[in-house]
């Protein structure tokens, strides 16, 4: 995204937000200086900076970009940070994000400015990455290394400050022993410098510990130093980043994070086809040629549905059950009128949400051509693709939506998972969507689409609905049982000479194993491997949905491992203030819907904020809703009393806000 030009005026029409903070005495009020809430990023092209911006997109925060290896880019001076807006000074930023603690070096104009700004305007500074030295209140290093595999500790004023929301405990990485993935000090702080820790580190070697995370107060102004370098994928940033923003920011600036963790589990009444280890293929799908093997079917039992409900209940966790219904009248039909399975269930069914998946999960794009491996779409006789009928597209979603009512489900009529995303489009076989599935999703009421996120990452329109991007989970559809994961795993990960498939071999994606993985690899391997993927997900301010499939609930229970390694994970590191979200499939429609509009205006310069004194006003295009973090106890000034503004999380409130009747703009406060 290119956020990196200033702040623009905004035209008639625009939605005004304004936080109002606590009163102050008018003679205070009228020497209070406007503040953007904007925040600059000076970048010398390394990977801190570039992951501290990228969470302020991810979080539709405001920034302006200075790079410093071009030679064109802006001069950093007093014109530069501030001038005068209606007689009254502007800060032109409310936040500073330098690469090190100078990049300009020691006495340049553009340090003497920089630090004049930031004393005349109380604006926080943010080294991303810096070495431990006296200019920034350390010691010379104690130690200066790899940090892979560390347990640091947030301190109790980081506890008490920007980074409550953690409990204590700050693992670093240490994916591979052959890679160094992380490199820092850690050093005391300087004698007699006003410096307080708020990550630290055992120093090896000594009985001390070392500061990776720290603030630094001096000569009027603050600091939050940081010792180490990291990308913005690595989870020590992930997990420190929240409190990045909010130290920087004092509490209040646009955009919001949670994070975010619902899963679906597909398929469910119907029975998934089993892999098959010595085909190397699924019978019964479209990957064995010829149609070959005979297939071998996995369907929960229910003893497993009684087991999932367990689960959820003693978890605290609802999974998203996509349903289809005809799975259950073929089961009853060829198992004499009795379906224990769906009995148990249904008798269960107030534990989960539920989600339309087609009466019988059929294939609705193109129809398909399974004479060869790989498939492709059948041709009419004049040579053009035959699709799926809308008639039947529609039928599939209307006839689940009545079983699902026959059964009492509690269904959201907009929401629909078509069989393998069937309906869009789908490479290299299906370069566009079917082009009777938006007449029937019209027909049906749909407006909120699952689409596979490995395939199109964004949201995006399909007929009447939006999509809804889902994270594939690395558990496949078709095992039921670990050795069969393993076996399907090896296969598509080694070397042909390992005796794999060699997909992997050349190939800009995939990365072959360096050995077969051996019996236990489903537990020694797969199941970190891919709950670290779903934690770097949940961590990342991504509302995308993780799916599995009901195959994976059922014999040896195979997503359990995966699901439970996630959540234990989280609940070890994060305090009860900021909780998984797990939400609905609209609800994360319909979150990702706005962010869009929101970052398109900030992307557009039609977004404007500032702060004077203890009020911020933000305006934005009409129709587009504002997202904001503030402190606590903050309410929405509507024409006629108050609303809290919205919800708690990490020890803020945040949310969306729109005006309420009669008002063009929405005024929060603060309590006293």
């Amino acid at each position: 995204m290119n956020r990196s030009s200033g702040a623009a005026a905004v035209g008639a029409g625009a939605l005004f937000l304004a936080l109002a903070l606590p009163t102050a005495p008018a003679s205070a009020a009228e020497t209070q200086p406007r503040i953007d809430l904007r925040v600059l990023v000076v970048t010398d092209g390394g990977p801190a900076t570039a992951a501290i911006a990228a969470e302020l997109d991810s979080e539709g925060t405001p920034y302006t970009t200075v790079d410093l290896r071009q030679s064109n880019r802006p001069k950093i001076d007093a014109a530069f940070l501030a001038d005068t807006v209606s007689g009254r000074p502007r800060a032109k930023f409310q936040a500073v994000v330098l690469p090190d603690d100078n990049p300009f070096g020691a006495g340049s104009a553009e340090s003497t400015a920089l630090a004049d700004y930031e004393k005349k305007f109380s604006i926080p500074q943010v080294d991303a990455y810096t070495y431990a030295r006296a200019e920034v209140g350390l010691q010379p290093p104690q130690f200066a290394g790899i940090l892979d595999g560390i347990e640091a500790q947030v301190t109790d004023a980081g506890k008490a400050g920007a980074f409550g929301y953690l409990s204590g405990s700050l693992p670093f990485e240490n994916n591979s022993p052959d890679v160094a993935e992380s490199y820092g000090y850690l050093a005391r702080p300087a004698e007699g410098a006003d410096f307080t820790p708020y990550v630290e580190a055992p120093i090896p070697g000594t009985d001390q510990r070392g500061s990776l995370v720290g603030e630094y107060k001096h000569d009027g102004r603050r600091e939050l130093v940081v010792n180490f370098v990291y990308n913005q994928y690595q989870k020590q940033f992930r997990l420190l980043v929240r409190g990045i923003v909010d130290w920087m920011t004092q509490g209040v600036h646009l955009g919001a994070s949670r994070n975010y963790f619902s899963v679906h589990v597909d398929d469910v009444f119907l029975a998934d086809d089993r892999w098959n280890s010595d085909l190397n293929c699924t019978p019964g799908d479209v990957d064995c040629a010829g149609g070959g093997g005979t297939p071998d079917e996995i369907r929960m039992t229910a003893a497993d549905a009684q087991y999932a409900a367990q689960w959820s209940k003693q978890r605290g966790f609802t999974l998203d059950m996509v349903f289809n219904g005809g799975g259950s009248e073929m089961f009853k039909a060829d198992n004499g009128g009795t379906d224990a399975l769906a009995a148990q269930l249904l008798a269960d069914k107030s534990t989960y949400r539920w989600v339309n998946h087609t009466y019988d999960h059929p294939f609705l794009g193109c129809v398909q051509d399974v004479s060869a491996v790989p498939w492709k779409c059948a041709k009419n006789a004049n040579g053009t693709t035959q699709y799926v009928t809308q008639a039947k597209i529609s039928q599939e979603v209307s006839d689940n939506h009545a079983w699902g009512q026959r059964n009492g489900l509690s269904l959201n009529k907009g929401e629909l998972v078509t069989g393998e995303h069937s309906g869009l489009k789908v490479l290299p076989q299906q370069p566009d969507d079917n082009p009777n599935l938006a007449g029937a999703l019209s027909q049906n009421g749909v407006t909120w689409l699952a689409s596979d996120a490995s395939r199109e990452t964004d949201q995006r329109k399909a007929g009447p609905a939006l999509t809804v991007p889902r994270h594939p989970m690395n558990v496949y559809y078709n095992a039921g049982r670990a050795a069969e994961m393993v076996d399907e795993y090896n296969w598509i990960y080694t070397s042909k000479a390992d005796g794999g498939s060699g997909i992997c071999e050349g190939s800009a994606t995939t990365t072959c194993l360096s050995a077969p993985l051996p019996a236990d690899g489903y537990t020694s391997y797969i199941v970190p491997q891919e709950a670290r993927t779903a934690f770097g997900h949940v961590l990342n301010n991504d509302p995308d949905p993780h799916y599995i499939h009901q195959s994976n609930l059922a014999e040896d229970r195979i997503a359990y491992p995966v699901l439970d390694h996630v959540l234990d994970t989280y609940s070890s590191l994060f305090t009860s203030s900021a909780p998984i979200v797990n939400l609905p499939m609209a609800q994360l429609g319909t979150e990702m819907k706005q962010r869009a509009a929101w970052s398109a205006a900030i992307d557009a310069n039609k977004v404007t904020a500032y702060r004077i004194g203890t009020a911020v006003t933000v305006q934005a295009p009409s129709g587009v809703a504002v997202t904001a973090t503030a402190p606590s106890g903050t309410v929405q000034q509507l024409v006629l009393g108050t609303q809290k503004f919205g919800t708690a999380y990490a020890g803020r409130v945040s949310g969306w806000a729109s005006p309420g009747t009669l008002q063009s703009q929405v005024s929060l406060k603060l309590p006293n």
